[in-house]
């Protein structure tokens, strides 16, 4: 699968169509973006992961054993397990969070959805997300995937990516276009 097919380039694009290629050969698409997602969330929020991922002073070895056993206390899937191993071993972990995104990117564009970035001030209860969805899919005309964040300095509202499009309705842009308006006038 050559990157060119799949629409994915430079080094996260071909390690996301690599793992792409093998879930899709395992039938486990749906359970590797689930790990992969999982994984994402854990990097996020975890400023020591973050730290092991990009250490320069952390041997190969020291790397791929704290990986695996992250995969394995996150019970992930032998093939994700598998795939953070061989990026750690390949000392290839600074572009984990890229690669991520490049195979839900992929998965999505193999799906015909459009991936939706909603970035919150709190967390959205299933409810509201699925209430978020309606509304893009009608706006979009094609199945949404959502990628839920909170951002806490936005107040209130909401920042929502879809593609190259973006609606800012967040207090914080709100307040900030307040401020500039404001200058002017003084």
């Amino acid at each position: 699968m050559s990157s060119e097919t799949t629409g994915t380039t430079g080094l996260a694009g071909r390690y996301a169509a690599a793992l792409y290629g093998l879930a899709d050969a395992a039938s486990s698409l749906d359970k590797v973006a689930e790990d992969l997602k999982s994984l994402r969330s854990m990097i996020n929020d975890s400023a020591d992961l973050r730290r092991v991922i990009s250490s320069p002073v952390l041997t190969r070895g020291e790397q791929v054993k704290a990986m695996m056993a992250l995969c394995a206390k996150a019970s992930m899937d032998d093939l994700t397990s598998n795939f953070v191993g061989t990026v750690a071993q390949n000392r290839r972990l600074p572009a984990l969070q890229s690669m991520i995104a490049a195979y839900l990117n992929e998965l999505s564009r193999r799906r015909g959805e459009a991936t939706a970035q909603v970035t919150t001030a709190k967390k959205l209860s299933d409810a509201q997300l699925q209430a978020v969805s309606d509304v893009l899919k009608k706006a979009v005309g094609s199945k949404i995937s959502i990628e839920a964040d909170v951002d806490e300095s936005l107040l209130g509202g909401m920042i929502v990516k879809v593609g190259s499009r973006m609606i800012d309705s967040s207090l914080k842009t709100q307040l900030q276009q307040l401020h500039l308006s404001m200058k002017g006038i003084g």
